[in-house]
């Protein structure tokens, strides 16, 4: 018999604070990185492509890291992993807070990237502390905290880098060795001693998680799933001020009072209404519903000529929230308890190579065809891909179901 989670309810506002202090500092050097990028390179014709392999380079070390920091996460608990994590990222923060040169800003983003176990170990500590019966609405929580962080964060770093390009980062810092205190001080352990279990030779392979996907049935089709949907989100993501500002002539301010609505509605959706969603149709059914909600959200953005209509599939797109909250639900479901770090973190490392992959690919997609003067001319092709990826993602899911016979570990159906 699994150990009982220990007081979800009062460790759930806890890791909901850690998460929303880490995605702020996250969020913070989001408007001015690109700007320090191109100061340190001397204003080179590269700037651009210098950015993107600062951000490859944290994803490729979470790739190759998240697996053998989930691991630890289940031999020696999820506290002091995810202080080591909070500690990494200080120490990044700060280093690109006085980097003389883009060589130290690649060191900083590679030693946060080593240590960048905040996803993996939030997503393990939520599943420990979870029943069935509150396992999609604490997700949905988490989501919530990743939200707001990421609404807030570049707004306030856009400010603080009006006054010094670098003070976003000393700020992000002091966030982040706040967070590391308030971990230590008061963030509870979830992971019981009797659930625990040693790190093996194998965690040391970045692709050795893939052992613990493939052990357990149905889960390789929701990461999968995860996957690629995460894929669209990247799509968009890294395309909607290009698409806003070529399209509709919009400036930074519309461009960021827009990604910040569509946020707090979703945000807003995943505290409110998920839990209640989720009882009337359960968690497979929410997902896939959501994923297809998604799908028609994307199309309605690349038909969009006027701003009406993309502000239609907003309002939409922001029920495609439930979808990323039950479907880590379900995977974590599937997942034994001392294994839960490992699998996290195989899934945030197969997340993080989406991170590189889709900006590269959609930014590609956007140059050729919606670009101003590109011919032919597909101004939504990028919204129409994302939405093909969501289809793809629900078509995952309900094959992964249909297929699906053996009753997730913690009894329920899912």
């Amino acid at each position: 018999m699994s150990p009982s989670p220990p007081q979800p309810t009062a460790s759930l506002p806890f890791i909901f604070v850690t998460l929303l202090l880490d995605m702020l500092g996250i969020g913070l050097i989001v408007p001015v990185l690109p700007t320090l990028v191109t100061q340190l390179s001397g204003g080179a014709t590269n700037a651009a492509t210098l950015y993107g392999a600062l951000i490859s380079a944290y994803a490729l070390m979470q790739f190759l890291c998240a697996p053998l920091l989930g691991a630890l996460s289940d031999a020696h608990g999820r506290r002091p992993i995810l202080l080591l994590s909070l500690t990494g990222s200080t120490l990044g923060y700060l280093l690109m807070a006085f980097s003389p040169n883009l060589l130290w800003m690649l060191l900083a983003r590679l030693i946060a990237g080593t240590t960048g176990a905040n996803v993996t170990v939030a997503n393990a500590y939520v599943a420990d502390i979870s029943t069935p019966a509150t396992r999609a609405r604490n997700f949905g929580v988490v989501s919530a905290a990743f939200g707001l962080g990421f609404i807030a964060g570049p707004a306030l770093g856009g400010l603080l880098g009006n006054v010094d390009v670098r003070l976003p980062f000393l700020f992000a810092a002091g966030l982040a060795a706040l967070n590391a205190l308030y971990g230590l001080l008061v963030l509870p352990e979830s992971h019981p001693v009797a659930a625990r279990r040693p790190v093996r030779a194998t965690h040391l392979n970045p692709f050795g998680g893939w052992r613990t996907l493939r052990a357990a049935p149905g889960v390789l089709g929701l990461t999968a799933a995860i996957v690629t949907a995460n894929l669209a989100v990247q799509f968009s993501n890294s395309t909607w001020v290009l698409h806003g500002t070529a399209r509709y002539g919009w400036t930074p301010g519309t461009n960021g009072l827009t990604l910040a609505g569509s946020g707090l509605l979703m945000a807003a959706v995943q505290l409110a209404l998920l839990g209640p969603v989720v009882r009337r149709l359960g968690e497979r059914r929410t997902a896939t519903t959501a994923l297809l909600i998604g799908v028609l959200s994307f199309l309605l953005y690349g038909l969009a000529a006027q701003p009406w209509l993309l502000y239609t599939g907003m309002l939409l797109g922001v029920l495609c929230g439930l979808a990323g909250p039950t479907t880590q639900s379900l995977f974590s479901a599937r997942i034994p308890p001392e294994q839960q770090g490992a699998a996290q973190g195989a899934l945030t490392g197969l997340n993080s190579l989406a991170t590189v992959v889709g900006p590269l690919a959609a930014t590609g997609l956007f140059a050729h065809y919606a670009a101003p003067g590109a011919a032919p001319h597909l101004p939504g092709i990028v919204f129409f891909a994302c939405s093909a990826l969501l289809l793809l993602s629900a078509g995952m899911l309900w094959a992964t179901f249909r297929r699906a016979s053996a009753p997730v570990r913690s009894g329920g159906a899912a």
